[in-house]
């Protein structure tokens, strides 16, 4: 299985599917390609590090969403690596018909909450400014209505009393880093 990572950021998911991949505990899944939206995101600079190509893809002309010339680029540069699943770890972009169209039910995301709860942004940060007793990590099908596709797997943390934002953040990314590769590599064995 050919997987295409796009990201944002830092690139942690990114480099926990890579370790996975080192590791031998990805299935049958190979990544390919990392591309991003940011030209300095650190996710690029994972390539080199593992040996996979990294490149940034100009998301122009929208800020938010993958729409126009910037999806038709991203569709592109998806198409030429052939990819089997695309992987959105951290890409804060909202992506359209036209990308989902082109990968049908090929793209997961991975999203910082127990959906359907708290979809959006700063999932986190949501999930810990209503009190609730425990949260996690979803990995699930995207779909044109943001982080409500189908669930495939979740991770639960307990939010404890003594807790901060920055403790609860660091058990979420340590599910995260936990879930997705297990998850690719069930799917890349036909498992999901």
């Amino acid at each position: 299985m050919r997987v295409v990572i796009l990201g944002s950021g830092r690139g942690s998911n990114a480099e926990a599917i890579l370790e996975a991949q080192k590791e031998g505990r990805l299935g049958a899944a190979h990544v390919v390609q990392i591309l991003s939206d940011k030209p300095e995101a650190g996710i690029l600079t994972l390539g080199a590090r593992y040996g996979v190509p990294a490149k940034y893809v100009d998301p122009a002309p929208f800020k938010t969403k993958l729409e126009g010339e910037g999806e038709d680029r991203f569709i592109a540069a998806i198409q030429d690596a052939r990819a089997d699943l695309v992987v959105l770890a951290g890409f804060m972009r909202v992506v359209k018909p036209k990308l989902l169209a082109a990968f049908s039910g090929r793209i997961i995301n991975l999203h910082p909450s127990l959906l359907p709860l708290f979809p959006g942004l700063d999932g986190i940060g949501q999930a810990f400014r209503a009190g609730v007793k425990h949260t996690g990590c979803t990995v699930h099908h995207v779909t044109v209505e943001v982080d409500a596709g189908r669930i495939i797997e979740q991770a639960t943390v307990p939010v404890h009393e003594n807790d901060t934002i920055e403790t609860l953040t660091e058990k979420v990314h340590a599910a995260e880093h936990r879930l997705l590769p297990a998850v690719i590599a069930r799917l890349s064995l036909n498992k999901g």
